[in-house]
């Protein structure tokens, strides 16, 4: 199962938005994701999602600054290839401005005007949750489609946290 990252910078205290990209190629194209991506050999999880965080956007932040909310599996039993295993992130302070790059165009939405019908189906599960301030553990099962999500598990743990600022 691949490991990876998930980063979700956010503005406003409590969370009134959010940065999603608009994948453009390669795994969730044509919908709007966390910024991240895959965990090299060695590398910690951490560390990673920061270096995707700027390879993605532009947008540096020090690894003190992600703030770790959710730990996400992903089964696709019909294409068992596309597990994972998601580490997400809420980023409440970074420099620079997002800007779009060969994978994805960001996008700052309203936390009440997510896309969830233009991303992952598992999204509307967790995603809320998370900007409330919940840390998740969850793990989702995929139908023989691909796209919609056939069972789900979704935990809060304990931790809320009672402020975010964000931008």
């Amino acid at each position: 199962m691949r490991e990876a990252t998930l980063c979700y910078l956010v503005r406003g205290e409590p969370i009134q938005e959010v940065l999603l990209g608009l994948k453009k190629a390669g795994f969730g194209a044509g919908r709007y994701v966390g910024v991240g991506g895959k965990i090299e050999p060695g590398e910690p999880v951490v560390r990673a999602a920061v270096r995707e965080l700027w390879e993605e956007t532009g947008v540096q932040a020090s690894e003190a600054d992600l703030i770790p909310m959710a730990h996400l599996t992903f089964l696709f039993p019909y294409r068992p290839d596309w597990d994972h295993l998601v580490h997400a992130f809420l980023v409440p302070r970074w420099q620079g401005e997002p800007r779009e790059s060969d994978e994805m165009e960001p996008a700052w939405f309203q936390v009440e005007a997510i896309p969830f019908d233009r991303m992952w189906d598992d999204s509307a599960y967790w995603l809320p949750h998370v900007l409330s301030g919940r840390r998740v553990r969850a793990a989702f099962v995929f139908d023989k489609d691909n796209e919609h999500v056939a069972t789900a598990s979704v935990e809060l743990l304990d931790g809320v946290l009672g402020s975010v600022r964000g931008g």
